[in-house]
């Protein structure tokens, strides 16, 4: 006896529509929420630091308290409980909002811990130089912060994709969302759900892969910006060209 009689039977042909349109606005949700994200967990770190008092105590009241409420409950709160108080966000600006809300929380310890794990004396060195406050943070301090938080933020980047399917509850439209069409069309959930958890298998473990991958490169010395990358080619080209010529002279 066949213990799964007939498993794959669904036409996926005629979903593939769906399916594609579902994991777009996957990805489309993901990219908002994390740049929405970046945004507020940078800004909430910066306060968390701040030497005012009066500062870092709302930081770390908002990071405390979102850190322990559910993303399910921020999703209700924003798509229902302000819609009754006369507030009414469509589902992509209540998912994004919930998403940079949630995800900022966490982001905003990632970037504080980055942030105390520069040495003091980075602070003190561009000082010395004669730098100000704003030119030694972007150019001494954030560019080591940002080596240190990249881990962190990558796991967040894959588990903020992940966690996208949770808004199949205000209908967003994303790929859970189809999912749930296609099985109560259907009536074949185990092999909808087997199919789309392979979806966001196929999409996270590249991402999670590529990065890893820039994770190492940075470890290793690579730069993060694209200026400090042509800067980096620039002098490795006026090295290798100076090379032959320091070698004639030298030469008898």
């Amino acid at each position: 006896m066949n213990p799964a009689p007939g498993l794959f039977q669904v036409p996926w042909q005629e979903y593939l529509p769906a399916l594609a349109d579902g994991l777009l606005r996957s990805l489309g949700y993901t990219a908002a929420g994390f740049a929405g994200a970046v945004v507020i967990g940078l800004g909430i770190a910066l306060l968390r630091i701040s030497s005012r008092r009066l500062l870092r105590i709302p930081a770390a009241v908002y990071t405390e308290l979102f850190k322990n409420i559910p993303l399910l409950a921020i999703i209700f709160i924003t798509y229902f409980g302000l819609a009754s108080i006369g507030i009414r966000l469509n589902a992509f600006q209540a998912g994004t909002l919930s998403l940079v809300i949630f995800y900022g929380a966490y982001l905003s310890e990632i970037f504080r811990s980055a942030l105390l794990g520069v040495h003091p004396g980075q602070r003190e060195a561009g000082q010395a130089l004669g730098l100000g406050p704003t030119v030694t943070f972007t150019g001494i301090i954030f560019p080591q912060a940002l080596r240190l938080a990249l881990p962190g933020t990558g796991t967040m980047l894959v588990d903020l994709l992940k966690s996208t399917s949770l808004l199949v509850v205000i209908s967003a439209a994303e790929l859970m969302s189809q999912a749930q069409l296609i099985a109560s069309e259907t009536f074949r959930a185990l092999e909808v759900y087997i199919v789309i958890s392979a979806i966001y298998f196929v999409v996270c473990y590249p991402l999670s892969q590529l990065v890893l991958r820039l994770e190492r490169r940075v470890q290793a010395g690579a730069p993060l910006s694209l200026r400090r990358h042509r800067r980096l080619a620039q002098a490795r080209a006026l090295l290798a060209a100076a090379e032959p010529k320091r070698y004639s002279e030298v030469k008898p």
